[in-house]
């Protein structure tokens, strides 16, 4: 994949909204929790109130680990903030339970990453056990730079980041997709969106497991406030 299909701090749909989405964010900025619910109800809210909208739980990571095998998710079509509650009590009552977590069979990293090798050694490419495992090495074969750059969203949101605002321009196999990244005192999440000219297209919220109380409580703020 050429390196050009996939850029961070990319221009995205904030950009339109704000002159420096940034800095719109931070602690400091006195209109901070305004410019936050306009941001949520440009990305998530307005998605929501069509029908397009997908929660993405993700968790396995832990205590340093980024094994692709071993990063698990679940997705749940959301339609309303209750039922971003139900996911959350699935979670917390499978937390409560010493239960394992709802769990996809799909895979967002492992399996991806094993065909894109395979299609990349099937047309000639010979890859090390470096470039095979180190995600850093991945975008020397096609799709690997989308799946590095996903990698890194997970990592993130999964162990933490400083910066508060991060948007990501990223070709994925289903298209062009737009990442906005945010790590808030409020909580941590991204907004993969299609972009305003494939409304038809879901957007998709990903967040770590431990973040799904926090969310709500953001969403619901917004909600409210409008």
């Amino acid at each position: 994949m050429p390196f050009t299909e996939a850029k961070e701090h990319a221009p995205g749909q904030l950009h339109a909204i704000f002159a420096d989405p940034y800095s719109a964010f931070d602690n400091q900025v006195i209109e901070r929790q305004l410019h936050l619910r306009v941001a949520l109800e440009a990305l998530l809210l307005a998605p929501l109130s069509r029908g397009k909208l997908v929660l993405r739980v993700i968790h396995g990571w832990e205590n340093g680990g980024f094994e692709p095998a071993d990063l698990a998710h679940s997705d749940h079509r959301i339609g309303s903030l209750d039922d971003l509650r139900q996911a959350g009590e699935r979670y917390h009552q499978a937390f409560e339970a010493s239960q394992p977590f709802p769990q996809d069979d799909a895979s967002l990293l492992a399996r991806p990453l094993e065909h894109a090798i395979i299609r990349a050694e099937a047309n000639g490419q010979a890859l090390d056990e470096e470039t095979r495992t180190i995600p850093a090495r991945w975008p020397a074969f096609d799709q690997g730079l989308y799946l590095y750059t996903f990698f890194k969203v997970y990592h993130r949101l999964t162990y933490g980041e400083d910066e508060t605002y991060r948007s990501i321009s990223c070709m994925t196999p289903a298209g062009h997709r737009e990442v906005h990244e945010f790590h808030l005192e409020e909580g941590e999440f991204a907004v993969v969106s299609p972009g305003v000219e494939e409304a038809t297209v879901d957007t998709v919220l990903v967040l770590h497991e431990s973040q799904l109380v926090p969310v709500l409580q953001l969403l619901e703020g917004c909600r409210d406030s409008a």
